[in-house]
């Protein structure tokens, strides 16, 4: 890898590493760090963008080389031999039969290898440890990272240890165990397995896949604002939906966003709104405080039930600098929004993906969208994760004998 090709760059301090050995946080501000607060020191890659634009780097040669000239890999052959990414992106052309003035595009990432975004931070992250020569990769999750990881692990021929917090959803736990990771259940929450994988990484030399604190994680999430663009007909979206936890895919989509404009390839950002569940919304509902105020999660949507977001300042940053908006949604309205998108898309997803879905639906019924505008809601998971979110909105009827007056009765019920 040139050593010019990127540097790092912390969030909070500005100061640069060159990436000559692994760096996760800016040590510096990782020391000031307290317990109750969100960490400073998340570092962001940064590229030689003058060299890029001097060697008339333009999006197609980019997209021909997979963008490796905007990734933190030696070579696009280290990730793993499956399709990650290059999901579809979908036309809804009407809710309920009814037609919509603008347009709504569903970015359908449940297509990943393990059925979650996460697989694209994943995939970077496993190219850098097999160059590093590292054959250990731990990380803290609620259930889709750690599927995520165990799942590209098991492609590339490593060795995955996943610690989750006990009350992680059983499909996402059987994800793991199935693709042969070791699993570490941890009694408390998600910050409490987070925390002790910290310890872990540096007590056994392991290489940390952590979100908000592997800076690569954001590299591998920012690739869907590459495709997104490209599907647009090499358009910039003009509102975009996403769930916000960490804060790590928020800011990965700011961030591929971002590249582009560095690179004089797009002359705006999208407007990104932030939508969070009302049991979890402690990055939006932190965001015009001077002093961080925890509150404890509890919500449907486990892929994004933070105490602490880890990448809270940068995500913050990103929201305030290129005028994002944000929104709270009960966990109501994301099993409603879960079903109105399974019923009109046949797409079916997760609580977590089901929150940006259910902000679109606030949107369009404050009619807050313009006409023949272009909107994307990015779905971030599959429904088969977490089956048991939605079973108070569904009704299975009791088995019939096997006769058609029997079915007919039935039917008349449905």
């Amino acid at each position: 890898m040139k050593k010019t090709k990127f540097h790092y760059e912390c969030n909070d301090c500005g100061a640069h590493y060159q990436p000559n050995e692994v760096q996760y946080l800016c040590p510096v501000c990782a020391a000031k760090n307290t317990v109750s607060q969100p960490p400073k020191g998340v570092l962001k890659i940064v590229y030689n963008y003058k060299k890029l634009i001097e060697n008339n780097i333009d999006f197609n040669s980019l997209n021909q080389n997979d963008f490796l000239d905007l990734l933190p890999i030696e070579s696009i052959k280290n990730l793993p031999n499956l399709r990650v990414g290059k999901t579809p992106l979908y036309k809804q052309k009407s809710l309920d039969n009814t037609d919509l003035p603008f347009n709504l595009f569903l970015k359908d990432d449940a297509q990943n290898p393990t059925f979650s975004f996460k697989d694209r931070a994943s995939a970077i992250v496993s190219a850098y440890a097999k160059e590093q020569g590292f054959d250990t990769i731990v990380a803290a999750s609620t259930g889709n990272a750690g599927s995520s990881l165990a799942g590209i692990c098991a492609a590339q021929g490593q060795k995955a240890i996943i610690l989750v917090p006990e009350s992680a959803p059983k499909a996402k736990l059987t994800q793991i165990v199935m693709y042969g990771a070791s699993i570490v259940p941890v009694k408390g929450t998600y910050d409490d397995a987070f925390d002790l994988s910290i310890k872990a990484t540096e007590e056994f030399g392991w290489y940390n896949r952590n979100t908000a604190f592997n800076p690569l994680t954001i590299e591998g999430k920012k690739t869907v604002s590459f495709e997104l663009f490209e599907q647009l007909n090499f358009t910039v979206p003009d509102r975009m939906f996403v769930p916000v936890g960490d804060g790590v895919i928020i800011s990965g989509v700011y961030k591929g966003f971002e590249d582009l404009l560095k690179l004089k390839i797009i002359d705006k950002m999208p407007c990104i709104v932030a939508v969070q569940s009302e049991g979890s919304n402690n990055l939006i509902s932190n965001l015009d405080k001077e002093k961080f105020i925890v509150k404890s999660s509890n919500t449907i949507a486990d892929s994004i039930s933070v105490d602490i977001p880890r990448n809270y300042y940068m995500a913050k940053d990103f929201l305030e600098k290129y005028a994002g908006e944000i929104l709270a949604v009960a966990d109501g309205e994301i099993i409603q929004a879960s079903g109105i998108l399974s019923k009109n898309s046949g797409l079916f997803a997760e609580p977590a993906a089901a929150t940006a879905f259910a902000g679109f639906l606030s949107y369009f019924k404050d009619q807050k969208l313009l006409d023949n505008s272009n909107n994307v809601v990015v779905l971030t998971g599959s429904g088969l994760k977490d089956l048991n979110s939605v079973q108070e909105i569904i009704d299975i009827p009791k088995a019939i004998n096997p006769s058609v007056d029997e079915m007919k009765k039935l039917l008349i019920d449905l």
